[in-house]
């Protein structure tokens, strides 16, 4: 694994947990860890499960007992690693957004179809797609409960840069992040509604807007958060974007996202109205689902509040007893599982890099509409 930051915890516990709940093909053995930092990439193997921890990441591609290279840095160093691991036969996961430009996301996809042709597999991390309670309501929509999709409305709200005296991170320079709250969890929105609906977006129409645009440079970090300085630098990234969309499918889709929703902590907030039903889901209440059988009696019709953790619900059968809930980790446990299998099947495992330009797409897209005030096609 490359990166030992907040997506390096969730991703090693991920790999920790996997193979202890789920009856997989191949054991995960978390061999070694690459960081900048040598002493503070050792404590992090130490405290994260890792055999070994190492400072040049190129050299782990050459080791016979490394399979797999997960990419949990910032956006732009995928491209690079992504391409040169599955150049060397590596497998590769890679967090989300899958690059910083279409141009990069464009290699990489190039890369894994060339791997894919000698047995080499590439995901990209879209975690929230393998939340129990989204992938019931693929199964719905796949089972036509819905009907024709006319309308998908979808959300992610956070507040924890809304203080403008929050020091600068990785996360609000664009050169390293793409871009800000659309890039960052936008893409999350993008890419569930459109593993939903089995369908993509092909025009959108968005803007985006920085509400702080000078901020305190840092002196450390600690997963969102850190310490400011007396020092301020400029925030190159959106704070908040929102855009318009138009599904190949024929949906109509609103899409927001803010890390300046101000009481809102991890608000992924999807619905989906149909011809003959509606769903909704909220992160902040992850184990349900809410659905609207609209076939029903009009006198008794309503949403319905499903509690999604009974066995046959995606994933759940290999946790605890029904009712017992998951949490926002449980995803990434998800992720790996799914990953192994695919690995040990000869498959693509979902979502593929030509997913994840995909996605880039659509945020390029929304960039430049935010530019030119005009509709853009994909």
């Amino acid at each position: 694994m490359i990166g030992h930051a907040f997506m390096g915890a969730a991703h090693s516990q991920a790999w920790r947990v996997a193979p202890r709940f789920f009856d997989l093909p191949l054991r995960p053995v978390m061999s070694v860890l690459a960081g900048r930092d040598a002493d503070r990439t050792a404590a992090a193997a130490e405290r994260l499960g890792w055999a070994e921890a190492v400072t040049d990441w190129k050299a782990v591609l050459d080791r016979d007992d490394v399979h797999v290279v997960d990419i949990c840095t910032p956006g732009d160093t995928h491209a690079e690693i992504a391409i040169a691991a599955l150049d060397a036969g590596k497998h590769v996961l890679c967090e989300k957004p899958m690059a910083n430009s279409v141009d990069e996301a464009v290699a990489m996809a190039e890369a894994a179809a060339r791997a894919a042709q000698r047995g080499v597999r590439a995901m990209v991390g879209f975690s929230y797609r393998r939340v129990p309670a989204l992938g019931l309501a693929r199964d719905l929509v796949g089972q036509g409960r819905l009907g024709r999709i006319h309308h998908v409305r979808a959300q992610y709200l956070q507040d924890w840069i809304v203080d403008p005296a929050a020091p600068l991170s990785w996360r609000l320079d664009k050169d390293k992040a793409g871009s800000g709250a659309l890039g960052d969890i936008g893409a999350h929105i993008v890419d569930a509604t459109q593993f939903i609906l089995g369908d993509t977006i092909g025009e959108v129409m968005g803007t985006l807007v920085t509400f702080v645009p000078e901020r305190p440079l840092a002196t450390s970090h600690s997963g969102l958060s850190g310490t400011a300085s007396d020092e301020t630098g400029a925030v190159t990234v959106d704070d908040a974007a929102l855009f318009l969309a138009r599904f190949a499918g024929g949906a109509l889709g609103s899409f927001e996202a803010t890390r300046f929703a101000n009481g809102r902590k991890n608000a992924l907030r999807i619905e989906v109205n149909g011809s003959a039903g509606s769903l909704a889901f909220d992160f902040e209440d992850m184990n349900v689902l809410q659905f609207f059988d609209g076939t029903e009696d009009s006198s008794v019709a309503g949403f319905r509040r499903i509690v999604v953790t009974e066995p046959e619900h995606p994933y759940v059968g290999a946790w605890w007893p029904a009712g017992h809930g998951l949490g926002y980790e449980h995803a990434f446990t998800h992720q790996a599982v799914d990953l192994v299998r695919a690995i040990a099947e000869g498959t693509d495992p979902a979502p593929t890099f030509a997913d994840g330009l995909q996605v880039q797409r659509v945020l390029a897209a929304v960039e430049a509409s935010a530019e030119s005030r005009t509709w853009q096609q994909l």
